[in-house]
């Protein structure tokens, strides 16, 4: 499945705009700020019915205008191009529909369209707290496990009661075990699931990012991802139990799956205390190519894969090498961002693949 055209109206930077693409490598050229980041983004929304950039959807209309809207045509085998449309206006819901009929649900849009988006943000996935890990791997396995994606929405709709019912309990100087223990069922329930197939995918995952963090770096160091989880040690139901009074005291659940993490390591230690920018620059690349070459097998379908700005700070041999790797047929559609114009171009001059190249300024883009 592909792109093939892409159509935004009052969308962040953009008035009106309207780009078609090729099946392979498209890439966007133009200065910071111009609104090559914003093209990406709309892609991504067509896959994940939000920004990948900004969660309140409300501020990515354009200034003064009352709606944003995203159509893109994606093609299959040949088959007729489906249109995906998300429409956002002012203090309304989002809608979100295939070929114009709307979803019910937008998890039931997760996993159609499969994605990768790699971007200078994601050197939060070592800056930045559990949550961003957390989010990162719900966003894989979510796309190609509607089980989880539904035990996830579970866990956290009965994680928040139960921590309103202990501030409830706090406020009201009264506590009730039995009352909160059915709470911690629906915790228990839905967590073994989500446990388990976290544990599955990263036994299958690190060995992928092993392999490309090789081919990234040209280093030799020894990275690894390690999976921490209370729940290694015992059932949610047990680990629940035990800090009952903790929970009460704090007035939030304190043990869970939600307070998984996921350990960065290089040589045997932090990633984020002794990796150098480069390592920490090629470890995130090497994680973003892992995710697409599982997403890949599993879903027996190549996803879209964008690049965002991510050459800066490779050397030309790295970024030549990304270059030959993303256009052979492993990989399917791919975009990119640049400010150089002259390295794009130098890229695409030896290498015999179909692309096209976009000038993006203020808002506005052509095909160069």
């Amino acid at each position: 499945m592909y792109l093939q055209r892409l159509s935004l109206n009052n969308f962040k930077n953009y008035t009106e705009a309207e780009m078609q693409f090729s099946d392979k490598i498209n890439c966007f050229i133009g200065n910071n700020g111009a609104g090559k980041t914003n093209i990406l983004d709309a892609i991504y929304y067509l896959s994940f019915c939000k920004s990948y950039f900004n969660a309140v959807d409300q501020q990515n209309i354009r200034h003064d205008e009352a709606f944003f809207s995203i159509h893109g045509y994606y093609r299959s085998n040949g088959n007729e191009a489906d249109q995906v449309s998300c429409i956002q206006r002012r203090n309304q819901k989002k809608q979100f529909r295939l070929n114009k009929k709307e979803y019910e649900r937008l998890a039931d849009h997760i996993g159609k369209i499969p994605l990768v988006m790699i971007s200078p943000y994601d050197r939060d996935l070592i800056n930045e707290g559990s949550e961003v890990r957390r989010k990162f791997i719900d966003g894989v396995i979510a796309q190609f496990d509607p089980v989880y994606l539904n035990e996830l929405i579970s866990y956290n709709k009965a994680l928040l009661q139960r921590n309103t019912l202990l501030r409830q309990f706090a406020e009201r100087h009264q506590f009730d075990r039995e009352l909160l223990r059915m709470y911690d069922q629906q915790l228990e329930q839905a967590a073994a699931v989500i446990y388990d197939r976290r544990a599955a995918f990263l036994d299958n995952f690190v060995p992928l990012f092993t392999h490309y963090y090789a081919f990234v770096s040209g280093g030799k160091e020894e990275v690894d991802i390690v999976y921490e989880s209370g729940l290694h040690q015992a059932g949610l139901g047990q680990l629940l139990e035990a800090a009952v009074e903790r929970d009460r005291l704090a007035r939030f659940t304190t043990v869970g799956i939600h307070k998984d993490d996921l350990d960065l390591r290089i040589a045997g230690f932090p990633l984020k205390k002794f990796g150098s920018q480069g390592q920490q620059k090629s470890f995130v690349i090497a994680i973003k190519l892992a995710q697409f070459d599982y997403t890949r097998n599993i879903m027996q379908a190549k996803p879209v894969l964008l690049f965002d700005d991510i050459f800066d700070k490779l050397d030309d041999n790295r970024v030549e090498q990304l270059i030959r790797l993303v256009s052979n047929n492993s990989f399917g559609q791919v975009f990119i961002t640049d400010t150089q114009r002259q390295r794009i171009e130098r890229l695409f001059k030896s290498a015999d693949i179909d692309h096209r190249i976009f000038e993006v300024e203020a808002g506005r883009v052509a095909e160069a």
